[in-house]
């Protein structure tokens, strides 16, 4: 054999080792949900790929074989020429190994690597149709050589097999899928994603309407005043109780109230005819448990009640579609959370203010692991009912009671600890 045809012949075995590595590369990079989604759409090569990674011992065993088989077949090779050339000279053969080494990890190694690790997807696909029959004619090599693989792994005590079921994606891992595919997915899309991600972990204690701004209706008025009360009201359903609050005797709809009217009066009797039995809902239930539970009963509002029977508030199949989509409904003016600027930079907050609503809509930090409105988080820094006036610091935030009322704080100045045009910015 020549001299050029050895040349030839090592060039050749170089390629053939960069391409098993390009294969390793971009078989173990590529993306497998994105794989997956090709694969139902028809894909051939990403069934062939699905198909090899389903047993990633084999893919690896023929990968590796080949691999090894080439670049020993190029080393030898380096050695014979170097042989023809200058004899059995000791120190050709050291430069000549290290000139070999080089030119693998060069050509074979690392620059296939590299280009395979920036196109994963792209050339895994294309390297199936030739892995496949390759794998299918080393099938008997790569058996035997995993026989001792299978041993090894037996020795040490692992199953990668099991390992492999047992992996799955957690809710925050998911979320960090939608956050990167930021590119590819619309922003208001995103945000309602990460929100129903987020229903898991939100119970109805966070977006319910606390019993005292609950619009209800005592049965046991006047005739007049019920009609007044309903002809003004807010809302489409309402609580009704006997007496006291704590009675809560059902649910009415407005409208099938309307349609009840004879001679133009609301009584209490017409309320008796339309009334339902309440729905009453456990604090803590998560939202996405919550919202199955209304789909299941065909409900569209329960009364969140403690583990004493006492209840907290009112919770709305709107209340939980809001925290997906964004607020879409009007809300009464005793519901409404009002953020007032001041030309000092603060902000002028209701105290029944969720703390949920001031993290979301003014990019505040404050915990939300235990009390649920700003009334209650400074409450419960005080362990007392604070008077106007005083000053407090919570999460960074510095802030001022203006007014407390009825053992409540009403008002509160907050300082944020962001920039005023950011504030500026939110508040429109």
């Amino acid at each position: 054999m020549s001299l050029y045809t050895m040349l030839i012949a090592l060039v050749f075995l170089l390629i053939l080792s960069g391409f098993f590595s390009l294969s390793e590369t971009s078989m173990m990079a590529i993306n497998r949900y994105r794989l997956r989604h090709l694969a139902k759409q028809g894909h051939r090569g990403a069934r062939l790929t699905i198909r090899l990674l389903n047993h990633t011992d084999r893919l690896l065993g023929v990968i590796l074989l080949g691999n090894n088989l080439l670049n020993t077949a190029s080393a030898t090779l380096v050695a014979v020429i170097v042989a023809m050339l200058f004899g059995h000279d000791d120190l050709a053969l050291f430069l000549g190994s290290i000139a070999v080494t080089f030119a693998i990890l060069i050509f074979s190694e690392i620059t296939p690597k590299v280009i395979a690790a920036a196109y994963p997807e792209r050339i895994a696909l294309t390297v199936s149709y030739v892995l496949t029959p390759l794998l299918f004619i080393c099938y008997p090599v790569v058996w035997f050589v995993n026989l001792f693989v299978r041993g090894l792994l037996i020795l040490f005590r692992l199953n990668p097999e099991q390992n492999e079921i047992e992996q799955k994606i957690s809710i925050e891992e998911l979320k960090t899928l939608v956050l990167e595919g930021g590119h590819f997915i619309q922003h208001k899309h995103q945000s309602m994603l990460i929100n129903l991600f987020d229903l898991e972990t939100i119970t109805v204690d966070d977006v319910m309407v606390p019993r005292s701004q609950v619009e209800a209706i005592d049965i046991d008025e006047d005739d007049e005043v019920i009609q007044t009360q309903l002809l003004t009201c807010h809302h489409t359903r309402l609580p009704v109780y006997r007496e006291r609050m704590d009675d809560i005797v059902g649910i009415i709809h407005v409208r099938k109230v309307l349609n009840q009217m004879q001679n133009g009066k609301i009584t209490a009797e017409t309320l008796e005819k339309v009334i339902h039995k309440p729905y009453f809902v456990p604090a803590g239930t998560p939202l996405f448990s919550q919202l199955q539970l209304f789909q299941e009963n065909k409900h569209r509002i329960g009364l969140v009640v403690d583990e004493y029977g006492e209840w907290l508030g009112l919770v709305t199949l709107e209340d939980i579609l809001e925290e997906i989509i964004g607020e879409f409904t009007t809300h009464a003016p005793t519901q409404s959370s009002s953020f007032l600027k001041q030309e000092d930079g603060s902000i002028v907050v209701e105290g029944s203010t969720l703390l949920r609503d001031l993290n979301r809509k003014l990019n505040f930090q404050f915990p939300l692991d235990g009390p649920k409105t700003l009334n209650g988080l400074i409450l419960e820094h005080f362990q007392d009912i604070p008077e106007a006036g005083i000053s407090l610091n919570i999460a960074n935030y510095p802030m001022e009671i203006i007014q407390t009322k009825n053992r409540v704080v009403k008002m509160v100045k907050i300082y944020p600890a962001f920039a005023a045009s950011e504030t500026d910015e939110l508040l429109e």
